[in-house]
């Protein structure tokens, strides 16, 4: 039995999979695994979230492989903003996966699921890093 990578689990029999994020009591992703797909639910089971936090004891939530900053990456239906990471948190009013914040200054697009820096970054071919302390991007210099 081979696995596909870097796509949707899929066994060869065509057994589809699917993801599963984990939650902390602050809605934190602590894992994200491969398990069943929700059509294949076995008589007794309502859904495999639930199925699986039962398991570990914590709320888990299933997570689409191909979907990044609201679209999904194959032209299909988007699901919960994006891909779950460890480290991400999961948004009950949006019912998305958020990425840390990467500065204190950058704002949550909630069309994209990502975090917006106050200054647009510069489309000169140029490549920037954010400078959270000047509130500005700069030239990137080797080594950083």
């Amino acid at each position: 039995m081979r696995l596909k990578p870097n796509r949707p689990q899929q066994m060869e029999e065509n057994i589809k999979m699917a993801h599963y994020a984990f939650l902390d009591s602050n809605n934190i992703v602590t894992q994200v695994i491969v398990g069943k797909d929700e059509e294949d639910l076995p008589e007794g089971i309502t859904s495999w979230e639930e199925y699986y936090g039962n398991l570990k004891n914590q709320v888990c939530k299933r997570t689409s492989y191909n979907t990044r900053a609201g679209e999904h990456t194959e032209g299909g239906t988007p699901f919960r903003g994006n891909y779950a990471g460890i480290g991400y948190s999961y948004n009950e009013e949006l019912d998305a996966f958020i990425p840390q914040q990467p500065f204190a200054s950058w704002t949550l697009n909630e069309s994209t699921y990502s975090w917006d820096a106050p200054v647009a970054y510069p489309e000169d071919g140029e490549i920037y890093v954010w400078n959270e302390s000047a509130g500005n991007w700069e030239i990137a210099t080797p080594g950083e």
